[in-house]
């Protein structure tokens, strides 16, 4: 990545969070400590990758960034917005127009087409059907998958089931990606091609994406890759 991509300030950055969980071992009651003093930072145009052991928090700390989930201390600041002061509708209106969300599951509604699925968060923002349709169709062309418009979800490959979802991350225009694993499920020449897609479309819509992931071939290919290790996330 340029120097100058870099040089601005963050889009999105975490202060010193701590996450704590409320947790049973061997039948004595505690807690969890996820996160300690966590920082992060994530500049416009910047591509960042999350690796880390199964239970490091890797999802925790998307959904904190997110603003899915508030931290126990510390701060998520998106530009000079503070999350953790956001009511529960605020932070909706904050996820639907900002933050383009994909999970390691697809989660389509099984009961809705291709098109209907990806048209779902604009219809959900207040964009009536019939725009929220032409603009779901853009996408499902961006993703490769016009000729899936009337197909539902069971009648979808898990490489098309990923793209679609894509496809419905991206059609509010946010200015963030989240994703959480997602060529986890895939075959190996699926994931690629899953990977490939997100690089283009990232590039191409000036996003700013955060990707957690096992695979270290596709986190090295990020702009910067971060191990989270004992609530800490360092540079890999």
């Amino acid at each position: 990545m340029n120097d100058d991509r870099r040089s601005g300030t963050a889009i999105l950055r975490a202060d010193r969070l701590c996450k704590q969980y409320a947790s049973v071992t061997r039948g004595d009651a505690g807690e969890l400590q996820l996160f300690r003093d966590l920082t992060f930072d994530l500049q416009p145009g910047e591509f960042v990758s999350i690796i880390g052991e199964s239970g490091a928090g890797k999802s925790s700390l998307l959904h904190l960034l997110a603003a899915l989930d508030r931290p126990t201390a510390g701060e998520v600041w998106y530009g000079e917005q503070r999350l953790s002061r956001m009511s529960t509708a605020e932070a909706a209106r904050f996820r639907n127009r900002s933050i383009g969300y994909v999970w390691q599951l697809h989660y389509l509604l099984p009961e809705f087409t291709a098109l209907e699925n990806i048209a779902l968060p604009l219809m959900a923002g207040g964009l009536g059907r019939r725009p929220a349709l032409a603009r779901a169709a853009h996408w499902l062309a961006e993703v490769g998958l016009s000729h899936r418009v009337h197909h539902r979800s069971g009648e979808l490959s898990g490489g098309e089931q990923q793209r679609i979802s894509l496809a419905r991350a991206l059609v509010t225009e946010p200015r963030i990606l989240l994703a959480d694993e997602p060529t986890g499920d895939l075959d190996e020449e699926t994931a690629e091609a899953i990977f490939s897609l997100i690089q283009r479309l990232h590039a191409s819509n000036s996003i700013s994406s955060v990707m957690v992931t096992h695979n270290r071939t596709f986190a090295r290919r990020c702009d910067r890759m971060l191990l989270l290790h004992k609530g800490q996330l360092q540079s890999v």
